[in-house]
């Protein structure tokens, strides 16, 4: 079957395309041969090195770090979600008083990069007399920018759903805010739910920036193994190992983020269901639906006397 989005390649084109493939192949593997043998020559791969990891006391360190990783993230990832609704609700208000001042924190808190934030929480709030925890600034960072960014993504979900949606439920007698949590919200958070997590993978990633302040995660901690002497400083092990834990990480939260996709997607009904179950009416042979030349008349009688 040819397809109808680009003409079928001839044989000049398949020739064509075959050799840029090994041609690209060729290439990809003579960059990762110079990398290892840049590896290898420079002595990364030596015992020494990597000798670090094989203690039972460094990877308490790094389970303990992976936990303090895992605190900031859950918890900025609950309120940045919490805050996202909130702010989107407001942006979303008929009430200028209540729209202006949310737009503008909103578009405040996306501004500000979220290492600034960070910084200016952990080391100017001191200035004016105030003192906070490293936890508590790399939290509050995260959910001011992750908020606000996943407020625009809900707000975005909500207005590019059609207007009969809203329509439809100030018919059935539904307030705004029914309208709003009960259909207009939840249809958004379906369409925009890559969005969202795709935003909760990078509030993960951006836990790291913590180290700027103290704050004893995972990257803090590959700094600290990279300056051992004792093991030869091992600047690129510490950061692939540490680099492998935060891929782990994201994937397993795209993984749980697919099948929560397929469980809102899923339809409710299941087979063999009450919805599933129909009732057989029996029909005459002279039954009007039975035939194409059958009025609409017809058939609206037949069907208010068997109702």
């Amino acid at each position: 079957m040819t397809s109808v989005l680009y003409d079928v390649p001839g044989p000049r084109a398949i020739a064509r395309n075959r050799v840029l493939a090994v041609v690209t192949v060729l290439g990809v593997g003579a960059i990762i041969a110079f990398i290892v043998y840049r590896f290898a020559l420079s002595g990364q791969f030596s015992g020494t090195k990597w000798g670090l990891f094989t203690y039972a006391t460094i990877w308490e360190q790094i389970l303990a770090a992976l936990g303090k990783t895992l605190a900031a993230f859950g918890l900025a990832a609950v309120l940045s979600v919490a805050l996202g609704f909130l702010l989107a609700i407001g942006r979303l208000s008929d009430h200028r008083w209540v729209r202006i001042p949310i737009t503008t924190i909103t578009e405040l808190f996306r501004a500000v990069p979220v290492l600034v934030m960070m910084m200016l929480l952990y080391y100017g709030l001191p200035s004016v007399g105030i003192s906070m925890e490293p936890y508590a600034a790399v939290v509050i960072a995260l959910v001011a920018y992750n908020g606000s960014v996943l407020a625009e993504a809900l707000r975005a979900g909500v207005e590019s759903l059609p207007r009969g949606q809203k329509e439809a439920g100030y018919s059935i007698g539904l307030r705004k805010s029914g309208v709003m949590r009960l259909i207009l919200l939840p249809q958004a958070v379906r369409a925009m739910l890559p969005v969202i997590v795709s935003q909760l993978v990078v509030t993960m990633k951006d836990t790291a920036l913590g180290f700027i302040i103290t704050y004893p995660e995972l990257l803090y901690l590959a700094k600290q193994f990279s300056s051992n002497v004792q093991f030869g400083r091992p600047l690129l092990q510490s950061a692939f190992v540490i680099g492998g834990i935060y891929i782990v990480m994201c994937l397993i939260l795209s993984a749980v983020a697919k099948w929560l996709e397929g469980r809102t997607r899923r339809s409710p009904k299941r087979p063999g269901g009450p919805a599933a179950t129909t009732e057989t009416i029996p029909v005459q042979p002279d039954d009007p639906r039975l035939h194409r030349d059958g009025t609409v008349t017809e058939v609206i009688a037949v069907q208010g006397e068997q109702s």
